[in-house]
């Protein structure tokens, strides 16, 4: 009876042990993208965080407001470049597991911590408002990072970054002034705007890339629909079938709750489209 049962016991470590690391630790350890187990997993741990970092910032007297998200917008920039220093091979194992989802996460957002109660501090101690020196940080490893980038890069091809950002920005103004045209509120809201700027650069980013590069999609359902229409121009319509939904519930719905908690998930939407956005570029720009 007692080898049965230790027989089972074993059997089960195993297959457990197993199951992490298919869709877990090796996602992590090769950068083989996702899958629908680990996609699930850290949207879970995604929607967590957010209730620790509202304690958090309620606890700094900190309002996130269209400044605070701002001021954070550099440190998005960070967590899409730094997954560009980990595909050019700037860092190796085990540093590198740092740079990659949903590690690249954690460090990124211990340091804003760090640099945010710094500012903080800096703050009630000084006329300085604690944006400044945050953001600016933010801004200062941001410019550090694409430095390295470019001292490692092959080549570097303008035109592939002008075409993006081109893109990008005239579909993102485009919305903008139907939504101004047709007296549409929820996207003339600036931080709205931005969020949705960013889910188009996103979209473009990986339309250039997978339609004129050799790059491909790491992403769940994104790759199966881009599978399924045979085309990656998909993105565009899938962007604003979503993000325009969530956002008006969003501001319909949310709008009596916590002001935090309603810019944090808004905050949130912006990372998962600018972070991506910004390492594609890079890396097409780069040729990386």
């Amino acid at each position: 009876m007692t080898s049965i049962v230790s027989l089972l016991i074993y059997s089960l470590t195993v297959d457990v042990g197993k199951f992490i690391n298919d869709y877990y630790i090796n996602p992590i350890i090769y950068d083989t993208g996702y899958n629908l187990v680990n996609t699930i997993t850290w949207a879970i741990i995604l929607g967590l965080s957010l209730f620790g970092v509202l304690k958090l910032l309620n606890k700094l007297k900190i309002d996130v407001d269209e400044a605070f998200i701002l001021a954070v917008s550099p440190y998005i920039f960070v967590g899409g470049s730094l997954r560009v220093v980990e595909d050019a091979g700037i860092v190796s194992a085990p540093l590198k597991y740092l740079l990659i989802t949903p590690l690249i996460y954690f460090f990124i957002f211990a340091v804003c911590v760090a640099v945010l109660v710094a500012s903080v501090a800096l703050e009630r101690s000084s006329r300085v408002r604690y944006y400044w020196p945050f953001a600016l940080f933010g801004v200062a490893w941001s410019v550090f990072d694409v430095w390295l980038l470019y001292l490692r890069a092959e080549s570097f091809d303008g035109a592939i970054l002008l075409a993006i950002s081109t893109i990008g920005v005239a579909l993102a103004v485009g919305v903008y002034l139907v939504a101004r045209f047709l007296k549409i509120k929820l996207l003339r809201d600036r931080v709205n705007a931005y969020i949705l700027d960013s889910q188009l650069l996103d979209a473009t980013a990986t339309s250039f890339g997978i339609t004129f590069l050799p790059y491909a999609e790491k992403h769940v359902l994104p790759n199966f629909l881009i599978d399924l229409t045979g085309t990656a121009f998909i993105m565009y319509p899938l962007k604003l079938v979503v993000i325009i939904p969530v956002l008006y519930v969003i501001d319909q719905y949310l709008k009596d709750e916590s002001k935090n908690l309603t810019g944090l998930v808004k905050l949130a939407i912006l990372t998962v489209g600018l972070a991506p956005a910004i390492r594609n570029t890079l890396r097409m720009t780069l040729g990386i």
